[in-house]
């Protein structure tokens, strides 16, 4: 129970840190990070849900949600925002980070900028063969989802999918 404690104490202090940066900071934070409770948005979970509709269609297996893996990509959608630019920065700290906490095996991410519904951000990411080939590989076993809305109310989405 001690152990438990500690670690959402770690996780709520890292994101109290991290929602604090100084204008130098990049605003990233890879300590090791316990799975906690996320609350998904509509526009996540109905972004899950199409994924997991389109490799069932497909023939490929369901994608099981995994909160550690939506945490990582949270941290990665908050950078995007800061910035205000769309980018895969940092993704190898990202990969590494999975690997350390979730026993990934393989990562993969998808990120995206400006779309207003689920169905438009992954029909985008389906009509891009290099998106595509990530949300099609047969090798992910789980997957997170982090959106956030900039101060021009525009979305950034990172979708992180990983081998575990």
């Amino acid at each position: 129970m001690k152990t438990i404690t500690l670690k959402l104490s770690l996780l709520i202090l890292t994101i109290l840190l991290f929602s604090a940066c100084s204008p130098e900071d990049d605003g990233i934070y890879f300590e090791p990070l316990a799975e906690s409770k996320i609350t998904y948005t509509l526009i996540e979970t109905e972004i899950l849900l199409l994924v997991n509709d389109y490799r069932i269609d497909n023939g490929l297996s369901e994608l099981k949600k995994l909160n550690i893996v939506s945490t990582v990509a949270e941290t990665h959608t908050n950078y995007m925002v800061e910035v205000g630019k769309v980018n895969h920065d940092n993704f190898p700290e990202r990969h590494k980070n999975l690997v350390e906490n979730a026993n990934a095996k393989s990562v993969g991410e998808n990120v995206a900028y400006g779309y207003s519904s689920a169905e438009s951000v992954v029909n985008a990411w389906l009509n891009s063969d290099h998106h595509r080939e990530i949300i099609e590989d047969p090798e992910y076993t789980h997957f997170g989802i982090s959106t956030e809305t900039d101060a021009n109310g525009r979305n950034y989405f990172t979708h992180i999918f990983i081998n575990k």
